[in-house]
């Protein structure tokens, strides 16, 4: 039976940052930033942290749903900056919702992740094991960038995104998925270095590193690729698609995407003007926009994807 999203949410945090903000700080401009990526404004976490923005985002979805949280049977949450290195974000979400019966715990597959934890919410699902899922994406990215470093650091928001799943007589069709590990080095982000009684090296802590170039060329190759791969698992063709629901990551990729699919843009709803690339936030923050908009209607197909450090890459064909 086709398991299917039934609530979705999504939080933002209060601080907006503008690019012209950005060039009290960064050796850059509102013109640099907007005509590279499509980006005009992104949220930025003061005193929100990334569980907490889960929590909130999943408590819209549930209220779309019509659910109550000790109802969850499962938790699972995407993210590459949790709170902690343990307890998992995903616990913390648990109890902060009062989710006392769900399984919870965290994935790390960087901008891929909501999809990477979409597909393991269904199968949990389609296995039997359990009835239904919260699947949240949420990132606070804005503690693991340089602040100097203006080709990174311009880029990226802070989020959370939820989706509320269970068996229905509609929902997804088809998922792609998949790994380029010897690539991932593209981009990455170093966690705590190993420190003790027998090392002599000093506490440090990186940032993110990026090589532009080489992410931007994995996107628009492997995007399509995959979203196509969907789509013919799906037996479908990119006509039969009402919206692509994309990582929100650079306007010129998904420009790249519509046109190798022959796709209008106009199928092609984006956030990242107003969010920036929010990673594993990006694609449930954006299909929850669709949903509330009064774009997105039972009934219509819809394929997402995303792509990410790793090198990760997913897509996911459903029908509304």
């Amino acid at each position: 039976m086709p398991i299917r999203i039934m609530g979705t949410g999504s939080f933002l945090p209060e601080k907006n940052v503008s690019n012209t903000d950005l060039e009290k700080y960064v050796d850059t401009s509102d013109e640099w930033i907007s005509s590279r990526t499509g980006i005009k404004n992104r949220r930025i976490a003061v005193h929100e942290t990334t569980a907490g923005m889960a929590a909130e985002a999943a408590k819209k979805a549930l209220e779309m749903a019509g659910k109550e949280a000790i109802d969850v049977e499962l938790i699972v949450l995407a993210t590459v900056t949790p709170d902690y290195y343990t307890p998992s974000a995903a616990c913390q979400v648990q109890a902060e919702l009062g989710a006392d019966n769900a399984i919870a715990f965290d994935v790390n597959a960087a901008c891929s992740g909501f999809v990477f934890a979409l597909n393991v919410a269904k199968m949990y699902i389609e296995t039997g094991f359990v009835k239904n899922a919260l699947v949240i994406g949420a990132e606070t990215l804005s503690k693991i960038l340089d602040w100097n470093d203006r080709g990174t650091c311009v880029l990226f928001g802070d989020g959370a995104g939820a989706a509320y799943l269970e068996e229905s007589d509609k929902g997804i069709i088809s998922v792609v998925q998949g790994s380029i590990g010897k690539k991932g080095m593209v981009l990455n982000c170093e966690s705590r270095r190993t420190h003790n009684i027998f090392t002599e090296a000093g506490i440090e802590h990186d940032y993110l590193h990026m090589d532009g170039q080489e992410v931007y060329k994995f996107a628009v190759r492997q995007c399509p690729k995959c979203l196509l791969e969907a789509l013919e698992k799906a037996d479908m063709t990119a006509d039969d698609i009402d919206y692509f629901v994309l990582h929100q990551a650079n306007v010129r990729i998904i420009e790249s995407v519509a046109k190798r699919l022959k796709a209008p843009i106009e199928k092609f709803p984006m956030t990242l003007g107003y969010t920036g690339n929010m990673s594993a936030a990006s694609v449930p923050v954006m299909l929850d926009s669709l949903v509330r908009d009064g774009g997105l209607k039972r009934g219509d197909k819809v394929a997402m994807s995303a792509f990410g450090a790793g090198l990760t890459y997913g897509a996911i064909v459903l029908e509304w």
